[in-house]
């Protein structure tokens, strides 16, 4: 083994310190830049897509700069009228009216420009994943004792998809043919199914109807005050998807969702556990408090033993991390589509989590933010997302206290955002409160009203970009938080006199 003096002395095998410069091409920049002098048609082949922060090299990016503010204003951009605004810049000793007439004299055809914007927009890509990568590695090895290794991998997560979604290069306009195939498609898939549903089934049958199922890239807006429901709602619909679960292996390997889906779902306010437990109790039909509790009987037991047996095969994921940020919240999400697969997303509830904002700004730019994130979010993991919200004290002080989008708290983007706004309300809730004394006309007149409204709920949706508005009675049992389909009177057995 050689000793440390030995190592201390040894010679490097090559003394020449080895560079790498970052990747760029800037015969592809002179080139495009030259055909845009030439023929200011060539910029709109590239617009849509390359920005001045995609050039390697600075001249190249205020040359166009300049370029883009000119056309952009309805002008002409060539060497002449670009020479005054591009400023001193060290040619190599060519002045500026030279470098630019060398550039329009050496242009490409408009033909290969947008072939040529493509090679500098991804040398820009590849350059910009040097820069997070060489952070990466830094962070990790300069992190403060109290750095958790996870927040710096969701960091890394972030940055990557935001280089991966800022300037691409596919999008724009795509023919209308292609748009009818696969509304076509999506009729054909609805028509297959048992429920004849376009979207993935709530499990409340009269819901459905109204929706036509729980649309992909949606946000749905899920809102209440507190004891009407929601959570019991949205707890309740993303169960019964995640239940109806069946998928059909394609040729290429991946999952295709037939009926129900894979759901993760976002707890901040819950925990996994108490989450868990309200599942089982409204599974098996034992109250939630009583298994808690341990008061059950074995037959009961029995019941939840079953019923968790049952669960456990479902694809339902719950991370209840509380008070993270919607980057996080962002970054989870896709890391979930992209192991386990993701159809329907729930987040319970929209208040707890925070944004990215600067400090000093107000909360009504924060929801602002995040209800724009969720949306974004629905849209790329093309998949329905569901966001609790709570409502304003407001609907307390009217006499008929049924939530309107008036009444959404903190800031108007929830209502703009929303592909569908549903309130949950519970006459019950607030006529229980109200209870006359004993024995009196007016409580004889209470108890029949209560009787009356006992166990019924209403699904208010007050907004929908795709159908209908309108009230869909649901019924509700308390004890055990389940919503399910309200039976209707012609269906209900005959009541013995």
């Amino acid at each position: 083994m050689a000793s440390a003096n030995q190592l201390a002395v040894r010679p490097l095998a090559d003394p020449t310190p080895q560079y790498r410069t970052a990747p760029h091409n800037i015969e592809a920049e002179q080139a495009l830049l030259g055909a845009i002098l030439v023929n200011n048609e060539a910029y709109f082949r590239v617009s849509d897509f390359l920005e001045p922060i995609h050039f390697s090299e600075e001249v190249h990016r205020r040359v166009y700069e300049v370029t883009q503010s000119l056309i952009r204003t309805g002008k002409v951009a060539t060497p002449i009228t670009l020479k005054t605004f591009v400023g001193d810049q060290d040619l190599g000793g060519l002045t500026v009216s030279q470098y630019l007439a060398r550039l329009a004299a050496e242009a490409t055809t408009v033909i290969n420009a947008e072939d040529y914007g493509r090679t500098i927009y991804d040398l820009a890509m590849r350059r910009n994943l040097i820069v997070i990568g060489e952070d990466m590695v830094n962070l990790a090895y300069d992190a403060a004792v109290d750095e958790s290794p996870r927040k710096q991998i969701e960091e890394a997560e972030r940055r990557l998809y935001e280089l991966a979604e800022s300037g691409q290069t596919e999008g724009g306009f795509q023919n209308f043919s292609n748009s009818l195939r696969s509304a076509i498609d999506m009729a054909a898939e609805a028509f297959k199914r048992d429920r004849k549903l376009s979207g993935i089934s709530t499990g409340i049958s009269d819901l459905d109807r109204m929706m036509g199922g729980l649309q992909p890239s949606d946000l749905i807006i899920l809102a209440g005050r507190p004891g009407m429901g929601k959570t019991s709602l949205a707890t309740n619909i993303a169960f019964n998807v995640a239940k109806d679960y069946r998928g059909e292996r394609q040729p290429d390997g991946h999952m295709k969702r037939i009926e129900g889906g894979i759901v993760g779902f976002f707890s901040l306010e819950m925990s996994a556990d108490q989450l868990a437990t309200r599942l089982i109790a409204e599974e098996s039909g034992v109250a939630s408090y009583k298994i808690r509790r341990g008061e059950i009987s074995e037959q009961d037991f029995a019941r939840v033993a079953n019923a968790a047996r049952e669960m456990e095969r479902c694809p339902f994921y719950i991370d209840d991390t509380g008070g993270i940020s919607i980057a996080q919240l962002t970054a989870r999400a896709r890391r979930l589509k992209r192991q386990k697969g993701l159809d329907l997303l729930v987040v319970d509830y929209l208040q707890l989590l925070s944004a990215s904002a600067k400090k000093g700004e107000n909360r009504v730019q924060e929801l602002t933010e995040i209800t724009t994130g969720l949306k974004a979010l629905a849209k790329e993991l093309v998949v329905p997302i569901i966001a609790l919200s709570q409502l304003s004290r407001q609907v307390e002080n009217r006499d008929d206290k049924r939530p309107q989008l008036s009444d959404l708290r903190e800031s108007g983007s929830i209502e703009q955002d929303a592909d569908v706004v549903i309130f949950v309300y519970r006459e019950e809730y607030y006529l229980k409160n109200k209870e006359p004394k004993m024995g009196t006309e007016e409580h004889f007149k209470w108890q029949a009203e209560m009787e009356q409204i006992h166990g019924r709920a209403e699904v208010i949706i007050g907004k929908q970009r795709h159908g209908p508005t309108g009230t869909v009675p649901v019924h509700f049992e308390a004890e055990i938080t389940r919503f399910s389909n309200l039976a209707a009177e012609d269906h209900l057995p005959e009541r013995m006199e």
